[in-house]
């Protein structure tokens, strides 16, 4: 799977390169298995995951409107069976200003 495009292809703003390099890097361990590569929007156990893992504790959110947007960008990848967990991280990220976060210093 070409991440990049699909970054591209999904992203509302330029593809911030800087950013998605180091989410490359960060979940190249995840991106690498078959059962965690891809965010399964059906399973709400899974999007509980994406709200307290990568929302609350890596992009430190405490918003109510967390699951809102997970249900959006769900929504907004709907045309893609196999919604790429990097991708889905970046959009998120992207949504809430957070992309600097990855950006190495």
């Amino acid at each position: 799977m070409d991440h990049l495009a699909d970054v591209k292809k999904f992203a509302k703003k330029p593809l911030n390169e800087p950013a998605f390099a180091g989410m490359s890097k960060s979940y190249a361990l995840v991106m690498g298995k078959a059962d965690t590569r891809f965010v399964a929007c059906s399973d709400p156990a899974e999007l509980d995951r994406v709200r307290e893992n990568f929302l609350k504790k890596k992009l430190g959110l405490k918003t109510a409107d967390l699951d809102a947007t997970i249900k959006a960008t769900c929504e907004h990848m709907k045309a893609d069976k196999t919604k790429s967990r990097l991708t889905f991280y970046y959009l998120l990220a992207e949504h809430y200003g957070k992309l600097d976060l990855f950006v190495k210093k």
